[in-house]
Formats: C-alpha cells, sequence, structure tokens
C-alpha cells in the first residue's frame, strides 16, 4: 500500500467568489521513501520501508490535521490494497503464529517473485474548476495499475486499475467521491475502500494508531451513518461491493488491541450490495454461519435450528484463527490479507437488517437505484456475532 496525500486549504476572497487553493502536501512529502530524513524532527527515518511506512503516515497525518478542539482531526482516506500473498517471503504470521515457506501450506494466487509489488500511482493534484469565468467546483484524484509494465495512454485493456476522484459540493460543502476498480490474471484480488478513521485506536489491519475524521471511537449501539451511493457498473458475480464494511480491531480476551501481530485480531462486518453475492451460510453449510443468530429481541437462534435461522440473511462467517475454543464447524478466515488473524461476519441485503435502514431484497440500491441511506449502523454490529472468550 502506497502512500500519498492530497491535503489543501481553499482561501476564500471576495465574498466568496473565488477561491484560492493551498497545498499543504508537496510533491517532496509525497515522494519521501525508505531511509528519507523527515522535514521535521518528530519522526524517525528507517531504512526498513515497513518501519518507515509507519513514520511517513503519521507524518502526513500531520500535514493534514485540522486544529480544531478538543482534539485535531484528519480528513477521509482512501485505502488500496493488494490481497495477492508472496508465498515465497512468509513475512507474515499465520494465525497467530510464526511460520516459514517451507510449512505454509496457503494456495494464494501468486504468479511469483514481486507478486506484492507497489502500484503505479498517478496523482492529479485537486486544483478548481472554472465553467468561463464561473467557479464550478474543486476536484482532483488518483489512479494507476498493479502490472508494471502496463502502458495506461492506450487504455486499460486486460491489466489492474483503480481510480479515485473527488470533487467538492460548493454550495453544501460535501464531498462526491467516485471509486472504479478492476483485476487482471496476475492481481485477482484488488480492494478499494473510503475510510472514516477515528483519529486514535488501532483500526483494521494497521498495528498502529489510525489518524482520520472521527474525532472519537464510535461505540455500539449508539451510531449511525449517512451516505448517498451510485453504482454506476456492477463487478460480476466474483465481486463484491460493500454499502458499508466496519473495521475495529481487540483480543480474543476482550482487551484492546496493542500492536502483537500475533494476539491482535483485526474484525469485520461487511453489508455486500451486489446481488450476484449468494449465500454460502445454509442449512447444508453451517460452517459458513456464525453460531447464532441474534433477533430483534435479543434472542439467540442458533444456526442448527434450521426452521428458525434466517441462512440467507448471511453470505459468510469465518473465525480468527488464533482462538482457542471455537465451536464446531468452523472455517478460519484468510490470515494474510492482514497482518494479524481477522474475524468477518459478511450479510446480505435481508428484512433481518432492514429495520436499521439497510437494504431489504437483493438489487436495492444497485445499478440503476442510486439512494441515500441513513444506517444505524451502531444497532444492527450489537446485533452481530464475534468470538470472544472472557476468563
Amino acid at each position: 500500500m502506497s502512500q500519498f496525500s492530497d491535503s489543501l486549504g481553499a482561501k476564500l476572497l471576495d465574498n466568496r467568489s473565488r477561491c484560492e487553493v493551498h497545498h499543504k502536501v508537496k510533491n517532496s512529502d509525497n515522494s519521501l521513501s525508505a531511509g528519507d530524513k523527515f522535514p521535521i524532527s518528530d519522526f524517525e527515518s528507517y531504512e526498513d520501508p515497513d518501519l518507515f511506512a509507519v513514520q511517513k503516515e503519521l507524518y502526513l497525518a500531520t500535514l493534514c490535521a485540522v486544529d480544531e478542539p478538543p482534539k485535531p482531526w484528519q480528513f477521509w482516506m482512501v485505502m488500496l490494497k493488494n490481497g495477492n500473498f508472496d508465498k515465497n517471503t512468509t513475512l507474515c504470521p499465520e494465525n497467530g503464529k510464526r511460520v516459514s515457506k517451507i510449512i505454509t501450506g496457503r494456495n494464494f494466487p501468486c504468479f511469483g517473485k514481486g507478486c506484492m509489488n507497489q502500484p503505479l500511482v498517478y496523482h492529479n493534484y485537486s486544483q478548481l474548476v472554472f465553467s468561463g469565468e464561473q467557479m464550478v467546483s474543486l476536484s482532483g484524484g488518483y489512479f494507476g495499475t498493479y502490472d508494471l509494465d502496463a502502458d495506461l495512454s492506450k487504455g486499460v485493456g486486460n491489466n489492474s486499475f483503480f481510480s479515485v476522484f473527488w470533487q467538492k459540493n460548493l454550495s453544501t460543502g460535501s464531498w462526491i467521491f467516485t471509486h472504479k476498480l478492476t483485476t487482471s490474471a496476475k492481481y485477482p484480488w484488488l480492494m478499494l475502500y473510503l475510510r472514516s478513521d477515528a483519529t486514535e485506536g488501532f483500526n483494521g489491519g494497521y498495528h498502529y494508531n489510525g489518524s482520520g475524521i472521527m474525532r472519537k471511537l464510535p461505540d455500539s449501539p449508539n451510531f449511525k451513518v449517512k451516505l448517498t451511493l451510485n453504482i454506476t457498473r456492477g463487478g460480476g458475480g466474483n465481486s463484491q461491493f460493500y454499502l458499508i464494511d466496519i473495521g475495529s480491531c481487540w483480543k480474543n480476551n476482550g482487551d484492546p488491541c496493542d500492536g502483537d501481530v500475533l494476539t491482535d485480531v483485526t474484525r469485520y462486518s461487511e453489508m455486500i450490495i451486489n446481488p450476484a453475492t449468494s449465500s454460502w451460510c445454509r442449512p447444508d453449510n453451517q460452517v459458513s454461519c456464525p453460531p447464532y443468530h441474534v433477533s430483534l429481541t435479543g434472542e439467540k437462534i442458533y444456526r442448527n435450528e434450521t426452521s428458525r435461522f434466517p441462512y440467507s440473511a448471511y453470505h459468510l462467517y469465518c473465525s480468527p484463527g488464533n482462538a482457542k475454543y471455537l465451536e464446531k464447524p468452523y472455517d478460519i478466515c484468510d490470515p494474510y490479507s492482514n497482518p494479524q488473524a481477522q474475524e468477518l461476519v459478511q450479510i446480505l441485503p435481508h428484512r433481518e437488517w432492514s429495520v436499521h435502514g439497510y437494504p431489504e431484497k437483493q438489487g436495492d440500491g444497485w445499478v440503476g437505484d442510486p439512494r441515500t441511506w441513513e444506517l444505524d449502523t451502531g444497532a444492527l454490529s450489537s446485533r452481530l456475532y464475534f468470538y470472544q472468550v472472557c476468563f
């Protein structure tokens, strides 16, 4: 994952008749690489790119910070991830254990040395957009590919491709983000997220404090999310599209994560809105179901109660690989798309969730059906099963 920032400030002049854009992040900041010294002494340089990446992200966050009480906050974060795993390195632990390439039996779509390369990224810095003399918008973006031999000037072709463009609505002050993501034969597993992170605390896939637009960690069941979503093109049956993805991190005994990748667990709840995604959780495949479902009244309905369990409300549940007391049958989540073990609860449109503002049936909010959603995310998350052992 490469780190770039497009932090800017807009200075209003002549009673809002025109703006000046001031970029707070320079090209020299974005181009900092392992071994380079930071412009300020608060951040330590490392030759190791993994250690340097942490310092660079924290440095860029300070440049983007808005200094408002009670604490500074940063901006939206776009996260691009390559889910390929280079079996020749085995740099990550597997389910809480250090492994070598000799003993790992995981079969991932890696084409050989280099399948974890950083992408080519092209950056269009945010700038004002005019129609004649009239200023109409402020926009910018990123685009690129993981296929290092690709020539995007000739089109995307069969190469991987990603793009994120943003545009500010000057009348309302809101932002519109436009995402596009395609995979290729070498890079079949790519992820692209728009994230609203808390300014403190460990979050999905990071072993250090995140930084974002939220001033405090959301606490179930007391938070809601409002967004407008317009999906213009689907990706087929192998493409998951999340209406919303909530990620957090805590250990299996309930303690907060502390950066120990052997015992930390990244946990996600994901509403898949793509109608081509079917339910893997079925009466004849209970390994893909959570051990129980929590009804609206708080009743636990176990997955072997085939006449009552809402199987079609779930796509998949998988358990953290470093859990010691899993209830059979169980399936272990992929241990390599995060540096630590992870747990996923993937849900589908269903009347069980529609009471919280989520889609009721497959196709709701999909291509041709743009909607503004007001999601009682806290209430829904308090009904989802996550593994935890208390002593």
